[in-house]
Order: structure tokens, then sequence, then C-alpha cells
């Protein structure tokens, strides 16, 4: 089976009046071939759209373009503002970036919606009453992807978070559940630890939760979080978390839902949306009519109602249930219900015979035709006065003892005019001054400077003239990092055991 022939976009989309336009990938591995059976399944139900093919993957990497979307694609996606992708292939360890985080950035896509449902007994799981939504933040977080290599041994990857990011998929999340007539919505944090940065998203959310009084909201830490996700999931309706956390957790609940091949996901932004399988592309299953399509039509169902198609959403939703229970399933869920197991277009066609049908022991999918269009504004609030008072000075130093006392020494001299060396951390952890001696240091050292003057404010000058000195000692500093205070709240976190 081919992907339905489309044409390229004129400089305006002249679609039908009735029709929506929309773009979209085939994908790598698998992609073309779930693509096809997809785009074959919403025609037959009659979604009113008017696709456009756009190139988008590993063989435009491979062409020369770097970022791995071609550049006509870019306007294609600004003027349909929908794109239906299907699978990338990403390198792991090296390579090219990932493409889907790119599409995610670069169009402003902060919300990851990743519904997880159990089908049983026709999906086997421990888990048959589990119905679930995960939102994920999707532009920040260590998923920035700005990593260094700041010394012989240590190697730094930066974690962003913003506030106005935060609020946004926490807004989302709040109005996805009323949308979607959930009730409660769980935040999961590890600011436990990551006091600042994981900190601001619990904040956030029992901010915005005071806002919403019609739901429950509660904030678990992600690590039982994600224990009770794989025990318990049946206890959870929506959560929203940070971007790495969300990724996990997401791929937790659709591993217990039964199968990951049946999971699709929606990544709203501003004026763009992108939908998705949340599996691989499987490069070891392309052009052999085996993956099953089940993930991408279900990231199409969220496409639908996401341009207000959603009793067509509903129809094809509802097919796709009948046909599970009637027995046909691809190789990847075959089980003991299983009457037939069928090839990715053989299970297209099982669908479409299905449409206008209603499954008879999974529940119905009913009411998309009527859920409303969600729409976030993040709140205005004044900025902060801030105020520099210190800076962190990390150096990469290697002695064969590698004894932070002598380093300690030898920076108090650069310690005048003004500053004071508080305290050495290496890997977190104070090593001095009274640092443990079973403390491990690798050659990466952060030297807190405060500056001591309160008469004087300190600024980009002194911490220079302070820079100076420390590389007349002979110490290669790798990197600063200023310490302010905003509101005349600290802007930093203590060393461990400070």
């Amino acid at each position: 089976m081919t992907i339905p022939d489309v044409s390229s976009p004129p400089a305006q989309p002249a679609s039908t009046p009735s029709l929506t336009p929309l773009a979209f990938a085939p994908g790598d591995g698998i992609g073309p071939e779930i693509m096809a059976a997809t785009l074959r399944i919403l025609a037959a139900a009659g979604a009113r759209i008017d696709p456009y093919e756009v190139a988008v993957g590993q063989q435009v990497y491979l062409g020369g373009v770097s970022s791995g979307v071609a550049p006509s694609a870019w306007d294609t996606l600004r003027q349909t503002g929908v794109l239906l992708k299907g699978p990338i292939t990403t390198p792991q360890g090296g390579g090219y970036k990932s493409v889907n985080v790119t599409l995610r950035k670069a169009l402003g896509l902060y919300a990851n919606v990743r519904p997880a449902r159990a089908y049983a007994p026709f999906v086997a799981t421990h888990h048959p009453a589990m119905d679930l939504v995960i939102v994920r933040e999707n532009e920040e977080d260590l998923y920035a992807g700005i990593e260094h290599r700041q010394t012989d041994e240590v190697y730094q990857c930066l974690k962003l978070v913003t506030r106005d990011g935060c609020e946004r998929v926490v807004r989302y999340a709040f109005e996805y559940a009323r949308a979607h007539g959930r009730r409660r919505v769980t935040a999961m944090t590890k600011d436990n630890i990551m006091k600042l940065t994981d900190g601001l998203f619990h904040r956030v959310f029992d901010e915005v939760a005071a806002e919403y009084p019609d739901l429950q909201a509660d904030h678990m830490i992600v690590d039982i979080g994600a224990a009770r996700l794989g025990a318990r999931p049946e206890t959870f309706d929506v959560i929203v978390t940070l971007n790495l956390y969300g990724d996990i957790l997401s791929d937790i609940a659709s591993e217990v839902s039964g199968s990951v091949g049946l999971g699709g996901s929606a990544n709203i932004g501003a004026s763009v949306a992108m939908f998705e399988a949340v599996h691989g592309s499987a490069p070891d299953l392309a052009g052999q009519d085996k993956a099953n399509p089940s993930g991408l039509l279900n990231a199409a169902a969220l496409m639908l109602t996401h341009i207000g198609q959603g009793e067509v959403a509903q129809r094809i939703q509802n097919a796709w249930l009948c046909a599970l229970e009637d027995g046909l399933h691809t190789a990847d869920v075959v089980g003991p219900h299983t009457v037939r197991q069928v090839g990715t277009q053989a299970f297209a066609d099982a669908v479409i015979e299905r449409l206008g049908r209603l499954p008879q022991h999974l529940p119905a999918v009913v009411g998309l035709g009527n859920a409303p269009a969600i729409h976030v504004q993040v709140s205005p609030r004044p900025r902060a006065v801030k105020q520099l008072v210190g800076t962190d000075v990390f150096l990469e130093w290697w002695a064969s003892d590698r004894n932070p006392d002598v380093l300690g020494q030898q920076l108090q001299g650069a310690a005048e005019d003004g500053w004071r060396l508080d305290m050495i951390s290496n890997r977190g952890v104070k090593v001095w001054p009274q640092g443990l001696p079973e403390t491990t240091c690798a050659d990466h050292w952060r030297c807190r400077f405060l500056w001591q003057d309160p008469a004087q404010p300190v600024g980009h000058a002194e911490v220079l003239a302070l820079l100076a000195r420390v590389s007349a000692l002979g110490l290669d500093f790798v990197k600063t990092e200023h310490l302010y205070t905003f509101d005349g709240q600290a802007g930093y976190t203590a060393g461990q055991g400070q």
C-alpha cells in the first residue's frame, strides 16, 4: 500500500472551505506503512481534511539538512498549523539531534498529551481499570540539549526550567481535565532534591490549582509516583510533570496498559500542533506489513478532535475498539483473545469495515464532538528585583591527592577587595572548609565567592578582577555562575553538607 498522492501546497493552501488543510510526514522505518493505513481509515471515516506531504526524517538529514526537516516543510507547517507525523529514526549516543525534539521546540509545542488506557481482556494487561492522561512539559528541562565537557573527567547537562513554561503546561493540564470530564490532576517532581527548578514547577502547580476548585489537585515525588504508576495506574487521572519525567512516565503508562504500540500523543502549541505515535520507527519491521498502525491512528484521532472533528475521531476509535473486540490483532498484541493475526493493511481494512459500530464489551468513546477547544494564557507578573551577591567559579584542578584544603589555601589569595571564599564543593558536596575525608572528588571544583561589602554593590568589573586573580594563581576556571537574589530571596542553593 502506498501513501495517497498529495500535491505540494501553494503559497497559501487553497483547500475546499469545508476541508481542513494539514501536513503529514510518513517518517522512517515502518512510518510509511502505518501512515498509509491511517490515511485510508481517515478517508473512509469521512474526515474533512486536505493533506500535504512534507519531508521530515532520516533521509532529509542524510541529504544534507542537519535539522532533518526540509526547508519547505517549515512553511507548510506554518500555513496548516497541523502535522500528523510518522515515527522518526534518531541515533543513540551520537549523530544528528532528535528531529522530534527539534520540531517540538522550534514550533513552540509546549504540552505533550499522552492518553494511556487499558483494553482488557482483548489486550493483555494486569491493570484493566487504568484510564489516565499524562501531560508533559515539552520544550525545556534537560531536553534543552545544552551539554558541555568541562574537564577531563566531568560532563555537564544544563536543566533549564522557566516560570512561563511551567505555567503553560500546568494550565493546559487543568484545562484538559475540565474539558474532558477528568476530576484529578497530579503533579510529579523531584523538588526534595532540585529545590529551585522542580521547586518552581511545584510552586506554580499549587498557584494554578487554586484557580480550579472543581478539580482535585495533589503532588507526588516522581520516584514514588513512577512506582505507583507501574503498580496501581488506575489510581491516577491526569498527571502533569516536567519533560524528562514525562517522557519516562508516559512509556511506563503505555507499557502497563498493554502495549506501547497502541499509544498516540498530541504536541500542542499556540499556533501549531503535532500528532504522532509514541513508539519508534522499528526499522527491523519496515516493509513487512507487520507493524501495528494503532498508535498513529489514535494520534490521528487526537488530531481530529483538536481541529473540531471530534465526531469523526469518535467514529474511528469505536470502530478500532470493535476490531480489537473481534480478535483481529497485529503480532504485537496477539494473545488469548486473538481470533486472527493480521498485518498492517488488513488491520486497517478491519477498522474500516466496522465504521459505524459501537464496541459491546469495552467502553465506547463518547463526547468527543463536544470537547471544547483549549486555550492557555500565562498570567502577567512584575519582574523581581535582581541583585548580584557573589559568583561560583568552577575550576579544573587536579592534584595527586586531590586535597581540597590545598586548593582552599591557594584560593584565599584571590579572595580580596571585598570578596570572601565561602566554600568549595565537588559534585555538589561541600569539601572545604571542614569536608569529610571519605568524599570522592573529581577534577571539577565549585568555588563560591561571596561579596562582603554592603556599602558598595558588586558588579561585573569586580567579578572580572576576581577571575584575573584566580587565573594569575595558575588555576584554570572553566565556567562561572553568578549568584543573585531576587526580591531578597537567594536564587541559588547551598552545597550539600553546608
